[in-house]
């Protein structure tokens, strides 16, 4: 069986699926964290065929959702003037945004081209007020040693990633059997076991997530995801017409 790997305790095997179609793929989740992990992902070098998946169709509004929430969380907790860094920044849409909004952000990413935030790259920069990271921890083979990577440039980390529910739902868009890239799941309970045994904090609302060295003022974090959720529904985020879903599955029906 396989052991919990953020916190090493006893996990149990919830479902096997097919992956990528031609997989078949054993899932467990941890007993006492909630943590949820696939066996160990030997399918990834054909997972990441392209570095950005096709079949996530929610990246626009997803930036746009980002960008709201991080100018607030900023504004409200951190030094506006520091430095940041996009950490897997995909085509440097959120970097270049960022900076349109007045803040020094920089952009990294190992597989995807800098198309829109060029020569703001990371370059030889080794420290940052925050790191951003969105849509990333579901993907990490080893979380931990992840983490501690992004720990070397800030004592800050804001991310996003789906929390998965205790029990593991059978059924859910973001295991992405499809593409087969989320090999780690998150509960909440988990991230706080994780953020204990960083030594750091952890702050979570309106589908952002903190690990940091630093105390921020609950009232200040409240308040800032409070006009973000303000901001985003005068703006009429929520779209319920949106045709990106189904183009989608359109272009993967004609592709069968």
């Amino acid at each position: 069986m396989e052991k919990c790997k953020i916190c090493s305790q006893e996990t149990k095997l919830i479902f096997k699926r097919q992956v990528l179609r031609k997989f078949l793929v054993s899932y467990f989740q941890c007993e006492n964290c909630g943590f949820t992990q696939t066996e160990k992902p030997f399918w990834l070098s054909e997972s990441y065929d392209e570095s950005m998946n096709l079949g996530d169709v929610g990246q626009m509004v997803r930036c746009i959702s980002n960008l709201i929430k991080v100018k607030n969380l900023l504004r409200y907790n951190f030094n506006s003037a520091g430095v940041y860094l996009d950490f897997a920044g995909g085509y440097g849409m959120f970097t270049r945004a960022m900076r349109d909004f007045g803040f020094n952000f920089f952009w990294d990413d190992l597989y995807t081209p800098n198309l829109i935030a060029k020569g703001f790259e990371k370059g030889d920069k080794l420290r940052f007020e925050a790191v951003t990271v969105f849509e990333c921890f579901e993907h990490f083979e080893n979380p931990i040693d992840e983490i501690h990577k992004l720990l070397k440039y800030s004592d800050t980390i804001i991310f996003t990633t789906g929390l998965i529910t205790e029990p593991a739902p059978k059924e859910w868009w973001y295991y992405g059997f499809d593409h087969g890239q989320h090999i780690s799941l998150f509960t909440k309970n988990s991230l706080e076991y994780l953020a204990k045994k960083l030594g750091c904090s952890f702050y979570s609302r309106f589908g952002i997530h903190i690990l940091s060295n630093r105390k921020l003022s609950p009232v200040r974090f409240w308040y800032s995801m409070f006009l973000s959720k303000i901001e985003l529904k005068i703006i009429g985020m929520v779209n319920k017409n949106s045709l990106t879903s189904q183009d989608h599955f359109k272009l993967v029906e004609e592709k069968k």
